[in-house]
């Protein structure tokens, strides 16, 4: 087992890593007697069972709620306060997350909001989770007219990453998890993207070594990160490369993008805005493009018409006086926060990715797209 410190003081907790990690007995250290796990049709027959025997002397309480994105719902947060309430949690219960990035954003969202806040512990159970969503505390759920727009920070009081939870995801949602991974090298560490880009071969293979290095190289960028600016009031906001492109991508087309491959997809726009103008080498657009297709991501972003890019990402929590703050790679391992309002600069990036193939055609034959 690898285990990572998220440094904020007296609310410091550690990410642990390795196989196994759920079968272990107590799953995280005192841990109060009334527990809620959170998690959703497609994992609770897979590990819920696991779970409960660790948990076996506590109060334990099951909240399943369905999958995908569009569960990160109202009322699915509704539902939640329902069961905690007609279960009488009190103030000192704790909430876990049992299951990809949907769950832990709306498991966290039930735990800062529940009495005010109450204990709350994350067990990611897609690569995406583990390597992102999981961790630094962000904490959401949906708005019709925009993702994550209903939330607060809310750090967990641990992160348990069982890597043999991997085995059991689809290729699909395997593949997006690779896509957070690629986001820390670009913005990050350049001799960590050239890493991935020696093993990519091996972390589409599920190569167990390959992986869990690339899970602690994630983890430890995030960590730092979110330590130094916890509340993204500069530097994490790095974190959302590609994101105000994707999260567009997705709001306007949940039922066929999943949120790894429209960061994919946005990361590539962004590598090309800044291409266009000079402020990327044209050798790192191709490394960025060439990997994320080596990984089997979307290179390409759907149509939409300019003002449903605009009505999207106008909503955007990056958002400031009207002008959209936009991270943006400089370089392989580097990357800016710089405020555009000019529409025919972004418009032009935009259409230069955009293809006109169905979502099929993107994802370069995958065998479950």
């Amino acid at each position: 087992m690898q285990q990572i410190t998220v440094g904020l003081g007296e609310r410091s907790y550690p990410i642990e890593i390795g196989p196994g990690l759920l079968q272990r007995s107590p799953l995280f250290p005192n841990l109060p007697q009334q527990i809620l796990i959170i998690t959703n049709t497609l994992v609770a027959p897979l590990y819920l069972a696991k779970v409960k025997q660790s948990l076996a002397a506590h109060q334990v309480v099951v909240h399943e709620i369905g999958d995908g994105e569009a569960e990160k719902s109202l009322p699915n947060y509704q539902a939640i306060m329902d069961t905690l309430i007609s279960h009488s949690f009190a103030r000192d219960c704790a909430i876990i997350a049992l299951g990809g990035g949907v769950v832990g954003d709306l498991a966290g969202f039930v735990a800062a909001t529940y009495q005010r806040g109450v204990t709350f512990y994350q067990i990611p159970t897609t690569l995406l989770a583990q390597v992102d969503s999981s961790v630094g505390g962000k904490t959401a759920i949906n708005h019709q007219l925009g993702k994550n727009l209903i939330g607060a920070f809310h750090q967990p009081h641990g992160v348990l990453i069982d890597t043999d939870c991997l085995q059991t995801l689809s290729a699909r949602d395997y593949t997006c998890g690779l896509a957070e991974v690629v986001k820390y090298g670009i913005i990050a560490d350049a001799d960590f993207f050239t890493w991935l880009e020696q093993q990519a071969g091996a972390l589409c293979a599920r190569d167990t070594s390959a992986i869990t290095q690339a899970i602690k190289v994630s983890c430890s960028i995030k960590a730092a990160i979110v330590a130094a600016d916890e509340t993204e009031q500069h530097q994490r906001a790095l974190l959302n490369l590609g994101h105000t492109f994707g999260h567009a991508i997705e709001a306007a087309d949940y039922q066929h993008w999943r949120h790894g491959e429209a960061v994919a997809a946005g990361m590539v726009i962004a590598a090309t805005l800044m291409e266009q103008t000079g402020q990327l080498a044209s050798t790192d657009l191709h490394r960025i493009r060439q990997l994320l297709q080596q990984l089997g991501l979307p290179v390409e972003a759907p149509q939409l018409t300019l003002q449903q890019w605009q009505d999207y990402m106008q909503r955007d929590k990056k958002v400031k006086a009207g002008v959209i703050r936009f991270i943006l790679p400089t370089a392989i391992g580097q990357a800016q926060i710089i405020g555009l309002s000019d529409w025919q600069v972004i418009a032009t990036a935009i259409n230069a990715c955009s293809s006109s193939q169905p979502f099929s055609k993107l994802m370069l034959g995958s065998a479950d797209a």
